[in-house]
């Protein structure tokens, strides 16, 4: 064995993504994109409007797993912080992270690695194919993420009382449950269909 020789010789490193993991997460970036101009429509006393970005975002997540889905999301955010119009109402800017709606885009990349995580490891390979754990996971990362942070974010923007914040989100939770329920199913027949989605051979 020669100086330069090592263990590792003639082994092939496999890179930590593929070039599917790379279009998959773009593909859901632009899939967000698409679904924050589908509704947009202002709700509540807050303005900040009902779209269907959430949806994609939890749908990344609980078809791309934890790692996947968090970097969807972060790339449609990072789209939109560079000037590209991929927010609600064809805004964008760095502007967008500190207005009315900050809370929830910052929310984004987290709630979708949440759920990613659920479905990956604690749904696992055979309750992923079931909606109903789906929709638990999904809703675990709507309920404990997308929706405190929201709070919170329309709390500091409009210097309101907790209460008021609360009351600024309330509008959206019917909306999340029919999303969450459509994430589930999509979710739930794609994992069927294509079982190694969420944990791809390397």
């Amino acid at each position: 064995m020669s100086m330069t020789d090592t263990p590792e010789t003639g082994t092939e490193r496999r890179p930590r993504f593929s070039t599917t993991d790379l279009a998959l997460v773009a593909a859901f970036a632009a899939l967000t994109s698409a679904c924050a101009y589908v509704g947009s429509v202002p709700v509540g006393g807050s303005g900040v409007p009902i779209t269907l970005q959430s949806l994609a975002i939890m749908l990344g997540g609980c078809l791309l797993g934890p790692v996947r889905g968090f970097l969807a999301a972060a790339l449609y955010l990072g789209l939109g912080a560079i000037g590209l119009p991929v927010f609600a109402e064809h805004s964008s800017g760095l502007g967008v992270f500190t207005g009315a709606s900050a809370g929830y885009l910052w929310s984004f990349p987290l709630a979708a690695a949440l759920a990613g995580f659920l479905v990956a490891y604690v749904a696992g390979r055979e309750r992923k194919t079931r909606a109903v754990f789906v929709f638990l996971c999904s809703l675990a990362g709507s309920v404990l993420v997308i929706h405190p942070m929201g709070i919170a974010g329309m709390k500091l923007f409009f210097d309101v009382p907790w209460s008021d914040a609360v009351g600024y989100d309330a509008p959206f939770w019917i909306g999340d449950v029919v999303k969450t329920t459509l994430v589930a199913l999509i979710a739930a027949e794609v994992h069927r269909a294509f079982p190694q989605l969420l944990h791809p051979r390397r």
